[in-house]
């Protein structure tokens, strides 16, 4: 899966080939949610750091060994930091960052906004039991006060709209060359 390659733009590719499949409880694959996700940060006008963010958030799933078993056995997979870990050694905090803040992200919306926490897809809602609930008072306005918050908050809408089947989005290798421009290259 290329996750020695000194090249991540190729990393990335051959994640997303090897493991892009792989469905992680919602109607719609890896590859596609990302696709998804990436496209809507483009729709509402987001740069390529943070593009780049909403498309690579849920790498973790695909390098966790079983992130399906993981949730199916009531664990969390830890995706949102795997992920931030592993892309943190080509990526600027302003791309690892909101992908690391977007299960808090999750939790703080649900407290700020029960009309988020309503809108919730089944998986998220259970995804939200294991990571450990909505924030209270203390922790919302802990996570409110990271630098990259509101940036994961974006993400994290982004994210849970983007589990459309058939959705239609630009293909993966424009957000690879975006992922490129996050980088530098």
């Amino acid at each position: 899966m290329g996750q020695h390659s000194a090249d991540p733009i190729r990393s990335l590719r051959e994640l997303f080939e090897a493991r892009g499949a792989l469905a992680y409880g919602e109607a719609v694959t890896q590859l596609a949610h990302a696709l998804q996700c990436g496209a809507a940060a483009e729709a509402d006008g987001a740069g390529d750091a943070l593009v780049s963010a909403a498309f690579l958030h849920d790498v973790g799933h695909m390098l966790h060994a079983d992130a399906a078993a993981a949730l199916e056995h009531g664990r969390d997979d830890t995706h949102e930091r795997l992920g931030a870990a592993w892309l943190a050694r080509w990526f600027p905090p302003a791309v690892t960052e909101p992908i690391a803040l977007h299960v808090e992200a999750k939790r703080f919306l649900c407290f700020a906004e029960p009309a988020y926490a309503a809108a919730l897809s089944p998986v998220s809602i259970e995804t939200l039991r294991i990571q450990g609930g909505a924030h209270d008072e203390r922790s919302a306005q802990a996570f409110g006060e990271r630098e990259y918050a509101a940036c994961a908050v974006r993400l994290r809408r982004w994210d849970e709209a983007a589990k459309l089947a058939d959705a239609r989005t630009p293909a993966l290798e424009h957000f690879l060359a975006c992922a490129a421009r996050a980088i530098g290259r």
